[in-house]
């Protein structure tokens, strides 16, 4: 679970320049930016779940998870949606521009602690980002875990992010993947609805489970809850906060949440650990 920092050497708060290598769209307000170190060295290594601070060069910096790559590939990828000056700036950028990075920042999904267990990844719109290297690292080592189980839902149809690799995940490494929108349209044929509902679909060992969530803080809260019902012990769930993020190394205060900082200290965190805090808006 613990995060690895820049290399030695690097300050952390200074922004190391980066080159877009692919801009990728995703949804009509959700994008995807590739990156790599600008000069060709070597990128860096991140766990799954991390975040990087990226920066908009006269603009602003805004802290993003880190959503891939694959194994095997180079670059980092960044899925984005457009919702402030900072991540339209990024919007903006095209193949071959620069932009400032620093990381990689913060805490990392359980996947070594995993072994041996049935996995249980639920995802509430953009939250599927984050947690897609955590399943890119069960798929490499398919052999060592039970169930794996993705519950997927977002508002729209169109919302759906990496809408490819369902079937991927599917029929090469038996995930089983559910998805649910809130609101469907005349061609959507899936499940209408939370995205709690859907854990009833599914088969999994609630004691020998554990379970990854990513997404708006009121759909983990249901989502925790209704885990919990099935029989899912607090320590095994796992959720991501990420508050008032600003400098990143738990300098500024900004992100402090109880006793913890959720840049240094998270952003992903075992349930039981802040389970006093979870929910309370005013920390």
């Amino acid at each position: 679970m613990a995060g690895q920092m820049q290399p030695p050497g690097v300050n952390p708060m200074i922004p190391q320049t980066y080159r877009v290598n692919k801009f990728i769209r995703e949804t009509h307000d959700t994008f995807s930016l590739d990156v790599v170190p600008k000069g060709g060295t070597e990128p860096m290594v991140f766990q799954p779940g991390q975040f990087n601070m990226l920066y908009a060069f006269g603009v602003g910096e805004v802290p993003i998870s880190i959503s891939g790559p694959k194994p095997g590939t180079q670059g980092m990828i960044h899925t984005i949606r457009d919702v402030g000056v900072v991540t339209r700036a990024l919007h903006h950028l095209k193949k071959g521009q620069t932009l400032g990075l620093r990381g990689p920042f913060g805490s990392s999904w359980p996947i070594e602690e995993s072994k041996g267990q049935d996995v249980v990844i639920m995802a509430g719109g953009i939250g599927l980002a984050p947690l897609r290297p955590a399943l890119y690292a069960l798929l490499e080592q398919r052999d060592q875990y039970g169930e794996i189980v993705l519950l997927y839902g977002v508002r729209n149809p169109e919302d759906l992010l990496f809408t490819k690799e369902f079937e991927t995940w599917r029929g090469k490494y038996g995930v089983q993947v559910k998805l649910t929108v809130d609101t469907a349209d005349r061609e959507w044929r899936g499940n209408v609805g939370v995205v709690n509902t859907l854990i009833q679909r599914v088969t999994f060992d609630p004691l020998n489970t554990v379970a990854m969530i990513c997404g708006p803080e009121v759909m983990m809260r249901f989502a925790v809850s209704e885990l919990k019902r099935y029989g899912v012990p607090e320590q095994q769930l796992y959720v991501t906060l990420e508050r008032n993020l600003k400098c990143a190394v738990g300098f500024c205060g900004h992100c402090q949440f109880g006793p913890a900082f959720i840049c240094k200290d998270g952003a992903v965190f075992r349930y039981d650990k802040v389970k006093p805090f979870f929910g309370i808006r005013e920390i």
